[in-house]
């Protein structure tokens, strides 16, 4: 459908089309429809191939680079929304009730992804092919300083309840003390304070601990993800008994077992056991490295506690949504400006917290 616009200049106001308004396009050459589609159709591919299937399915004749600006614009804007609290969770601890007689229970979690990055090397090659094509081509914006290194973790955080039917997360680019910064807001949005059970599971690294020591001292118990713990064991089993062996594998059960039946302290015990009956330097080592990552996290694998009080021993969720915000992020030849890459992930987090609908419907116009 063609649509012919009246457009109404004077020398005060400028120009003025009152038909954009209603056609949802106020905001730029763009209709909010158009964005959209566009974020949609890049959420999971590169933007040439969103282009030809925007052309194809929608009839939407864009080049992959128009593509490309709307898609990173969007997961500015929205990365600014959450950034200011405009675009926090539809839902608080008080919706968190697996039952009409179940307390209201908010679990939390957060990790480190690697995210590949340009490099300032990179951007150097860059400039000089620009510059060797530059004659009789119109100015182009300089190109932003590229990164330090080809890879930069950026951090997550999740919100969601046992049944896993309300869930939020958001990413960030920046430290932990920014991570910190943005738990704690959406902590206060969703009311976390007022649910009867708050706990945390993550991995075991230092700056999760000390982060929610800090923005949520609230927590009842911070437990280490079940998985990780097993992933150490697997590791010193295949030192000492070999990789792939039928004795690895009967010591990393027992090990695992006694974990969720019986505690730290007996694990530590028989690990302890074992190592005086070796003489192998390398195999005497990888048994006090284990010993030394369970004695630092000992309140954190108390797993028989936390199995009889029903509280989730494993960090899927949080693990589920480290993928989700950063699969557009990576692949072969995926390199990524850093504000752009925290754009598109974003948009990641809007569509996996289930507020895509909410977010659109922000930016349509208000019928008269």
């Amino acid at each position: 459908m063609e649509i012919t616009r009246t457009v109404y200049w004077n020398r005060v106001q400028g120009s003025v089309t009152p038909a954009d308004q209603w056609l949802g396009m106020s905001g730029g050459r763009y209709s909010v429809g158009v964005r959209e589609f566009c974020c949609r159709e890049a959420a999971h591919k590169d933007f040439r191939t969103a282009a030809e299937d925007l052309a194809c399915i929608g009839q939407i004749s864009v080049s992959h680079e128009t593509v490309r600006q709307l898609v990173e614009a969007e997961g500015r804007r929205a990365v600014s929304q959450q950034r200011a609290g405009e675009l926090g969770p539809g839902w608080t601890a008080a919706d968190c009730r697996s039952g009409p007689q179940e307390p209201t229970c908010v679990i939390t979690g957060a990790d480190g992804v690697k995210v590949p990055l340009v490099t300032e090397a990179e951007k150097q090659k860059r400039r000089k092919r620009r510059a060797r094509h530059k004659k009789g081509q119109p100015p182009r914006r300089p190109m932003a300083r590229g990164s330090d290194l080809p890879y930069k973790e950026f951090k997550i955080a999740a919100f969601y309840d046992p049944a896993k039917d309300h869930q939020y997360a958001i990413g960030t680019s920046g430290n932990a003390t920014t991570l910190g910064q943005l738990i704690r807001r959406i902590a206060s949005q969703l009311k976390v304070n007022e649910a009867e059970i708050v706990y945390c599971v993550s991995d075991g690294a230092v700056w999760i601990r000390g982060l929610y020591r800090l923005q949520l001292p609230l927590l009842e118990v911070h437990i280490l993800d079940y998985y990780h713990f097993r992933e150490h064991v697997i590791g010193a089993s295949q030192v000492v008994y070999g990789r792939g062996t039928a004795e690895s594998q009967l010591w990393r059960k027992e090990i695992c077992g006694l974990m969720l039946e019986q505690g730290p302290e007996v694990v530590l015990t028989r690990i302890a056991g074992l190592r005086k009956t070796l003489r192998s330097a390398a195999k005497r080592s990888a048994l006090e490295d284990l010993s030394k990552f369970i004695g630092k996290r000992k309140e954190m694998l108390q797993y028989p506690q936390f199995v009889a009080a029903g509280y989730e021993i494993g960090s899927g969720p949080t693990e589920a949504f480290c993928k989700t915000l950063t699969s557009r992020l990576k692949g072969a030849s995926r390199r990524w400006d850093k504000p752009n890459a925290e754009a598109i992930m974003a948009l990641a987090a809007v569509r996996a917290s289930d507020l895509w609908g909410t977010y659109w419907d922000r930016q349509r116009p208000i019928p008269a």
